[in-house]
């Protein structure tokens, strides 16, 4: 046992302590926060803010559940930290969660935990503390003090990986981390370190080496001096995998972190993997350890608080994974392991059985026990959040947390309305909607699943949408018939003598720009199938270098076959990892491998030719080969043959920074097109928009950009993201213009037609105002599945994600605000503060006018092809780009009010008028101010087409137009003169309480007030129907305004129009109404001469009434 004695380790702590002053600096932002150059507004990302992504999910399957906290005072308030989708908090056991993290620069997260002493603060350790192939990596460890609401990183930004905490139960400043450290590289920040006033600073109190880090830290909850830490040696580049070495330890401290025994006795004495470890909370003398090894692999117990320890078992999970272990609060001999089935022992580890996974989904990585009631459980895992309140034996999935990890994304040309197709880590490749008719918008239901495991990549037939090619881990395709459901296995199977092909984890495929049976994939080698994959040919030959992974040094040097999960869970080393064909030329096809190497074929695979040593892109060395890193991504551009893109990645080497290059000679020649990303964010994919051969995006670590300029410059574009996301794939769909983004943690996003960026120019900026060509609305009547809109009353846990507005899309822009007077005065007195001048009250004239100025706005004008205005909107006057929607309806004709919805309330919807007819329109924007107009774009056309989805035949277009038209202005006049009716019935009111409380002769008006009432209840009864029978249950006829605006809902709430039936009733109601009229006319007359004799008799002053002013 090694025993470091408390001078020697002062010593070594003041070389490698802890605390600089830097990590008591915020977080920088993800660009650097050097001073640059003021950027053009055409460059700038908040220039394009109404540019908004919208998430479609889904959370039919979730994602990753890396660690739960729960308020130790208030079991309904959890934290969920997602390994690739930052951390969610709710207030209400999982009814509803809400994302808290997503302000922040990272969003893989290790751990979270809860001060139990004051639970307002929160400790988020970034970075996911596992160590499989797409482990996200954060920037140290962030602390919230009002739980949840704000964060501040706090230090430790090198560590790429926190393992977990341990806040010391007596004093709150004091927490203990484990810092994992990077699995990519060596240094970074890793071993234990320790705060004494809350994390303002930080001391490294255990260090090993720089490839060795710690993934646990425990305190014994009754002796807050007595802490134990795990050590794990570990390393994962593109090849390989090691999970162990001499360096893996547990480690004891008796003195609160100052001096550490490394503990042996009874442990196994050759190599040890990564390590889980539990106090028991019953009887703290008691350690559990489990240990991933070869043959000393297994379950440990101590029951002297680590002095000695005995194996109880061989049983340990995978490392790279797994390995934790959940102590049992009341029974000291029952411990939880997680795993791919999670597993239990009742014995201390002599035995285990799996805990219950009926109904839910495995790889499980995090547990919560309730410490009252041991049966209830929170487990997280590869497929969210569950819950338990019968000891596993049934479980509740919590069906509303979208943080699933995509790899890859495809979608079709269905009609109406296109499907995404993406592959996920371990739950499946699913396929569903960009946007539905429902006015519930996108809910779980409305996704589906291709093929199981961890999905890729998926590709659908552009002429056949119910063809879909899908893929799994390791090259595993199948051929997905959505019509039927079925699948059929279409993998490439080797010839008789040939060696094993070699997939990747994500293997590429795609279908032929020329013939839409034709289909490439790859191995190590290219296979093309010219029907659908019921047959292949070999058109390649190894592509890959064909190195030896086993001869390459890890961590200095080239380890044994024995070496702990050597190799583990990392695709063979040497295939293909990029596939792109020309879409100018059949025959240019370009692969590219996971050894750096681009391979291209200008002959349909005859011949290849190696493109290696590109300039620009690192060298990787190991055991003195040479290589470049992982070719991630290569794009052959659809409007010059000669261009072809390429991404590398050399993130496995602890290399962060971006390599995306581009070639104007078929990849003989290439030039750098990421020198404007930011340094720090790998990148993963690049797309090129179909019109424009300028416009090209690409996905990074942490973000989506988009260049104007064919990558000279790029610029982030962000709003309804995270500040921090993981976007691993790209795909457009040309018809609708839209991106579909394959976020790693937070599901699709989708940019509803972005023609704006294909047409921007700096030009456009500095006119007064510009509208942008407008893609052609589809309008359509939403359908209720259930019952009415959005959640309906399925309960805030239903999961909808929304679709988008129905209509015209319209982006425009002004290029200055348009000032009131008090803004240009408040301008002209910072000029004079700034230079301590004195300012001067304006004159009361001035003041007068400044307070009485109406606000300028934008009225948006739109008019059918005959000049007719069909709807006005108004619209804030400020600088900028800025976006609405016309839903294709014309201007409602209800009378004017300034009531506000109730969006709670799911029996009221807006108010809207009749759906316009499909064809041309124009619109046009105007500024108003202080009752002037001023033009500001004149008239931009642009069409609306109506959705064709009724199995019945629709109605003449026009002739409905007509009809809706005579029905509104006859609504207008109803609906106003039933408002008016309102309106004497209140004068009368007010009349009424005069001449009884007025002066003596007020009397005399009340004769005339009851021949008002006497008449007025025969048009009530006729305008609203008898109330004084319908609430006694007699059945009674409709008034007059309920049976028209049934006729207007039937009307104008489908697209069919009006039936039969409610042209006949439209027609009846025309002629009853003119009776009604006239009687209405007839009270009017009344009670205008009521009010006259009330203002001859002086009675104060009533509603409505002007009194007359005697000079």
């Amino acid at each position: 046992m090694i025993i470091m004695k408390k001078l020697k380790f002062i010593a070594l702590a003041l070389l490698i302590t802890s605390v600089s002053l830097a990590q008591k600096k915020e977080t920088p932002k993800k660009d650097d926060e050097k001073k640059q150059p003021e950027k053009a507004p055409l460059l700038k990302s908040e220039t394009f803010s109404a540019l908004s992504f919208r998430n479609v999910g889904p959370a039919v399957t979730s994602g990753r559940v890396i660690d739960i906290a729960v308020n130790p005072k208030n079991k309904n308030e959890w934290y969920i930290a997602a390994a690739a989708g930052g951390v969610f908090k709710t207030k209400n056991a999982g009814v509803t969660f809400d994302p808290i993290f997503d302000g922040q620069n990272v969003y893989s997260i290790g751990c979270v935990a809860i001060d139990k002493n004051n639970t307002n603060i929160i400790w988020i350790g970034s970075g996911e503390n596992n160590n499989q192939r797409a482990v996200g990596y954060g920037d140290g460890i962030y602390k919230s003090e009002d739980g949840g609401k704000s964060f501040k990183n706090v230090g430790l930004t090198k560590s790429e990986h926190i393992g977990n905490f341990a806040i010391d139960p007596e004093n709150s400043n004091v927490v203990y981390v484990a810092a994992y450290g990077p699995v990519w590289s060596s240094g970074g920040e890793r071993g234990i370190y320790k705060t004494i006033d809350g994390g303002k600073t930080w001391k490294q109190v255990l260090f090993v080496s720089e490839n060795t880090g710690f993934n646990e830290v425990h305190i014994d909850p009754n002796h807050s001096n007595i802490l134990y830490a795990c050590a794990h040696q570990r390393r994962r580049h593109e090849w390989s995998y090691i999970s162990g070495g001499p360096e893996s330890a547990i480690y004891k401290s008796t003195d609160e972190g100052v001096t550490w025994n490394k503990l042996s006795n009874g442990l196994p004495k050759d190599d040890m993997g990564r390590i889980a470890l539990a106090v028991s909370p019953v009887n703290t003398d008691v350690v559990y350890a489990m240990i991933e090894g070869r043959d000393n692999k297994g379950f440990y117990k101590s029951t002297d608080r680590g002095a000695s320890w005995e194996k109880q078992s061989s049983y340990a999970t995978d490392g790279n994974y797994y390995q934790e272990l959940i102590a049992d609060p009341k029974n000291k001999d029952k411990v939880y392991v997680m795993n791919t089935w999670a597993q239990v022992t009742t014995d201390g580890g002599k035995t285990f059985k799996g805990m219950g996974e009926k109904h839910k989904h495995v790889d499980n990585h995090a547990l919560w026990i309730d410490p009252k009631n041991t049966e209830h459980f929170l487990m997280g895992c590869d497929g969210g959040l569950y819950e338990s309140f019968d000891n596993a034996t049934n479980w509740d999935y919590k069906a509303n947390l979208p943080i699933t990890q995509f790899y890859r994304v495809c979608v079709d040309n269905a009609k109406p309305f296109y499907n995404i197709y993406a592959g996920t880590q371990d739950n499946n490749t699913l396929g569903g909607p960009a946007r539905t008719i429902s006015a519930s918008g996108i809910t779980n239901a409305d996704w589906f699943v291709t093929v199981g495991g961890d999905g890729f990549q998926s590709r659908v037939d552009p002429k056949e949408p119910n063809i879909i090619y899908s893929e799994w881990q390791y090259g595993g395709l199948i051929r997905f018939d959505k019509k039927t459901g079925q699948q059929v296995d279409i993998k490439p199977i080797e010839k008789e003598g040939e060696p094993a092909y070699r997939f990747n984890w994500d293997a590429p495929i795609i279908i032929s720009n020329f013939d839409n049976k034709r289909i490439y994939f790859a191995a190590n080698k290219v296979f093309r199938s010219d029907e659908r994959g019921n047959t292949w040919k070999v058109i390649s030959p190894d592509l890959s270098r064909g190195i030896d992974r086993n001869k390459l040094a890890i961590m200095g040097k080239v380890w044994s076959m024995d070496a702990i999960a050597k190799n583990a869970s990392t695709s063979i080393f040497g295939n293909i990892t990029a596939l792109s064909e020309s879409p100018k030329n059949e025959n240019l096809i370009y692969a590219g491998t996971d050894d750096g190497l681009i391979q291209v074929t200008s002959n349909g695979g005859a011949n290849w030719t190696k493109i290696d040593n590109v300039a620009g892109i690192p060298q990787i060395t190991a055991s003195n080969i040479k290589m470049q890193p992982l070719v991630n991504y290569l794009l052959a551009s659809q409007h010059n043959e000669n261009v072809v893109y390429a991404v590398f990645n050399n993130h496995r080497q602890g290399d962060f920074k971006p390599y995306l290059i581009k070639s104007s000679d078929k990849g003989k020649t290439w030039t750098n097109i990421s020198t404007t990303l930011p340094e720090k964010g790998s990148v993963y994919s690049i797309a090129e928009d179909h019109k424009n051969p300028d416009l090209i995006f690409c996905g990074t670590e942490f973000g989506f950009y988009f260049s104007l300029d064919a990558g000279k410059n790029w610029v982030e574009l962000k709003s309804g993201l995270p500040e921090a996301i993981c976007i691993k794939d790209i795909t457009i769909q040309k018809e609708e213009n839209d991106l579909i983004l394959a976020s790693f943690g937070r599901g699709i996003f989708v940019l509803d037609d972005y023609t704006l960026l294909q047409n921007i120019k700096a030009d456009d900026l500095n006119k007064t105002a510009v509208i942008f060509p407008i893609k052609n609305g589809l309008v359509f009547h939403p359908s209720s599945p259930y019952g009415h809109k959005e959640k309906s009353f399925q309960g805030e846990s239903f999961y909808t994600a929304p679709n988008p507005a129905i209509g015209a899309t319209i982006s425009y822009y002004l290029k200055d605000d348009f000032k009131s007077i008090k803004d240009k005065r408040q301008e002209s007195e910072k000029e004079k503060i700034k230079n301590n001048k004195d300012i001067y009250y304006p004159s009361a004239d001035s003041i007068r006018i400044e307070d009485t100025e109406e606000a300028a706005y934008v009225l948006a004008t739109i008019s059918d092809e005959l000049g007719n205005d069909v709807r006005k909107i108004n619209l804030p006057a400020k600088k900028g780009l800025a976006r609405f929607v016309w839903n294709g309806r014309y201007d409602v004709s209800s009378p004017i009010n300034f009531n506000e919805l109730d969006e709670s309330n799911p029996y009221y919807s807006a108010d809207e008028g009749p759906v316009a007819v499909p064809g041309k329109y124009f619109i046009k924007l105007d500024i108003v101010h202080n009752g002037t107009v001023q033009n500001l774009v004149d008239k931009t056309a642009f069409t609306i087409s109506t959705l064709e989805n009724s199995t019945l035949p629709l109605p003449d277009r026009q002739k409905l137009m007509e009809y809706n038209k005579e029905l509104s202005e006859f609504r207008r006049v109803v609906m106003g003169t039933s408002d008016y009716f309102g309106l004497l019935k209140e004068k009368i009111k007010y009349l009424k309480k005069g001449a009884v409380n007025g002066n003596v002769n007020g009397v005399s008006l009340l004769a005339d007030i009851n021949i008002f009432e006497i008449k007025k209840k025969p048009i009530n009864i006729a305008l609203y129907g008898d109330e004084s029978l319908a609430k006694r249950e007699f059945e009674t006829l409709p008034g007059f305004v309920g049976a028209l605006e049934g006729i207007v809902s039937g009307s104008w709430g489908q697209s069919m129009g009006a039936t039969q039936t409610m042209i006949d009733r439209f027609a009846k109601l025309k002629t009853e109404f003119k009776p009604i009229y006239s009687s209405i006319l007839e009270l009017k007359v009344l009670v205008e001469s009521i009010e006259q004799k009330a203002e001859n008799l002086k009675i104060p002053s009533t509603y409505g009434r002007l009194p007359v002013f005697e000079k």
